[in-house]
């Protein structure tokens, strides 16, 4: 286990809206002191020296695909919580379509027991919603379990919910945060036949945006929220990704008080359809990269608050499976380690202050899903942090990439931000590209 006792010197931390100087005294995996300077005097007390550099939160990650059970050869729990750590996230909540899918209560704690055991990173998994698991999913605890996904578009085996009367059963009857993939199968499946007729199987990538449509995205989120207004379900729209969609929110309303939440994911900020030429099927997913236009109005949507949280969907293929034909080559890609760096190149640019990344990484993301005690720097709350020389660049390359597939999106970038330590519950799992062999997360709990 970790030292019974931290003391963070030094540090800029970066918490609610404020950046200030001062001291972070931990003990038993607790915050329990913040001050401008505090002294211990006791010798079991580790200190480290944060030498002016931001201590933020630990990031809370609300989607990631991390394969594990049933496809291990792509990553697991353990490969990929251990990137994670390394690139801030400290804790995760992971989608139900594993092999098999979590869609039943057993299955899904079959998910936790394997976390127990091997995740370096706090830890939650989505219970997966389909056409026929209604009575399984209102037996889910709602104070154990982050929420319930639905896929309302293309999905493996049989999550696609497609039925009309089934979908608004479940949304009247559940009282789990309702998690959406929204892309509309109907128009994805026109699009894509008139493509097959045209190029066969080898369609070149930078038709994905127009096969998984502006429209298709729009269609199933629009239908979604109007669901959602009508039963008065509590709805959470994943990875937006065009600018149209960004208009179905609102930022009216406190965070805590909205019913309908949305979310985008680092790729669809950072990349556009102008990148698929140099970048190919590594770049894939679903829902596609779009315009430029869509990335600068997600921007001006996250940046007023129409938009809520920023996650990754780290969804990792191997580059065998990533380099087939556009037909065979699977959507998704690894992004857990270099999330918060990428979202910090960024700030380097002027786009975002870092009390903006905290507030849409680390506090809206506890307070979207009730975390207890997590996502924020305060007395009495877990010690998960992360300490960031947003001045020391680093490049990505094969060497210093810890996920199982090996391979990144970001490789050859160079960042200007490093991060240099990762604390889970009080203790130090990472530093400077070393992730420590110990293990001290926990099941995420939510205050519900």
């Amino acid at each position: 286990m970790g030292t019974k006792s931290v003391l963070i010197k030094h540090a800029k931390i970066v918490n609610e809206g404020e950046v200030f100087e001062g001291d972070i005294l931990i003990e038993d995996e607790i915050i329990v002191d913040i001050a401008p300077s505090i002294s211990v005097k006791s010798a079991d007390v580790v200190v480290i020296d944060a030498e002016g550099n931001y201590v933020m939160p630990g990031v809370i990650d609300d989607q990631v695909h991390f394969r594990e059970p049933g496809l291990t050869h792509k990553a697991d729990i353990g490969t990929e919580s251990r990137a994670a750590v390394a690139g801030g996230i400290t804790s995760f909540i992971e989608m139900p379509n594993t092999n098999p899918q979590s869609t039943t209560i057993d299955l899904l704690e079959e998910k936790f027991a394997i976390a127990k055991e091997t995740s370096h990173a706090n830890y939650s998994f989505m219970f997966g919603g389909t056409n026929d698991n209604l009575d399984e999913i209102l037996k889910v605890d709602p104070k154990n379990v982050a929420a319930l996904k639905l896929f309302l578009g293309s999905s493996t085996g049989n999550m696609l919910v497609d039925n009309p009367e089934v979908l608004e059963e479940i949304f009247s009857k559940t009282n789990l945060l309702i998690a959406v993939h929204c892309e509309d199968e109907g128009t994805i499946r026109t699009n894509m036949e008139a493509h097959l007729e045209k190029y066969g199987e080898d369609i070149p990538i930078e038709c994905h945006p127009i096969i998984r449509s502006e429209e298709a995205c729009y269609l199933s989120s629009s239908r979604a929220i109007e669901l959602a207004k009508k039963t008065g379900a509590r709805l959470h729209v994943f990875h937006l990704s065009t600018g149209k969609e960004t208009n179905l929110f609102s930022n009216k309303i406190p965070l805590k008080d909205k019913k309908i939440t949305a979310e985008v994911c680092v790729h669809h900020l950072w990349f556009s359809d102008a990148d698929y030429k140099k970048k190919g099927t590594h770049i894939k997913w679903n829902p596609a990269v779009k315009t430029a236009s869509d990335r600068d109005q997600l921007w001006k949507a996250l940046l007023d608050d129409r938009i809520d949280v920023i996650a990754t969907d780290h969804a990792p293929h191997t580059l065998e499976e990533k380099s087939n034909v556009y037909t065979k080559a699977p959507s998704g890609g690894p992004l857990v380690q270099h999330a918060l760096v990428a979202m910090l190149e960024a700030f380097h640019q002027g786009k975002i202050t870092v009390e903006k990344i905290v507030e849409k990484m680390c506090h809206n993301p506890a307070i979207l899903f009730q975390v207890e005690k997590r996502g924020y720097i305060r007395k009495g709350y877990f010690a998960d942090l992360v300490i960031v020389d947003v001045n020391n660049p680093w490049t990505v390359n094969k060497d210093n990439i810890l996920y199982k597939c090996g391979w990144s999106p970001f490789e050859g970038t160079t960042f200007k931000s490093r991060i240099s330590h990762t604390l889970v519950n009080g203790t130090v799992v990472y530093n400077n590209f070393k992730v420590k062999d110990v293990k001290v997360s926990k099941r995420l709990t939510f205050d519900r």
